[in-house]
């Protein structure tokens, strides 16, 4: 349920600027809602599957939860080598989700918001993972010092190295956890049997 924008993510973390840095760096989340239609439970889950995101181009989801990720970095040479004395991040999580589009009956609304909340709650916990790994990529990054690297190129070899590793390893945390949730029994499953069934 989660897509990444994978693509050019090493080039934008390896991006390299002058500026000072901050200790302190917050991500910028947001909600970007698809209208579904229908009025009853059955008719609200059919339009989920004609209009819900689609991933891998073909199979749809309920939500995704997508995000864009650069990063302000200074490298410094000295005797001793190069360093990374600047690595602040910038980061937006945009969560897609379902919304009525228009008034739902009270016992429908009533589900719907059980519903929600927990499709809701289930993407945020993608957005935590990526935060988590934003953290680990500031964490390696920061004060990270290659010895002989005058032009600083042998760093950036090695950082993107050690990124490439933690992004995968971010990645197969959120399938194991899509996994879990949507299994049989699992929590996306069970908001789907209590949105569906009286």
């Amino acid at each position: 349920m989660v897509k990444y924008l994978i693509a050019g993510l090493v080039a934008l973390i390896l991006a390299a600027s002058s500026q000072s840095a901050s200790a302190d760096w917050q991500a910028v989340e947001k909600i970007d809602p698809y209208l579904i239609s229908g009025t009853t439970p059955p008719e609200l889950y059919a339009s989920i599957g004609d209009k819900g995101p689609k991933l891998l181009g073909t199979s749809s989801a309920i939500a995704h939860t997508n995000f864009k990720l650069t990063w302000t970095r200074k490298y410094q040479a000295t005797d001793a080598g190069c360093s990374i004395v600047v690595a602040r991040p910038k980061l937006i999580i945009t969560y897609t989700l379902p919304k009525p589009s228009q008034k739902l009956p009270p016992d429908t609304q009533r589900r719907w918001d059980r519903f929600i909340t927990g499709v809701e709650a289930h993407e945020r916990v993608h957005g935590d993972m990526i935060k988590d790994l934003v953290r680990k990529i500031e964490a390696v990054s920061l004060g990270m010092t290659v010895p002989d690297d005058p032009k600083c190129s042998k760093i950036r070899a090695q950082l993107t190295q050690r990124l490439a590793q933690l992004s995968q390893e971010q990645r197969q945390r959120s399938r194991d956890f899509d996994r879990l949730e949507m299994s049989n029994g699992g929590n996306i499953h069970q908001l789907i049997l209590q949105l569906l069934n009286p």
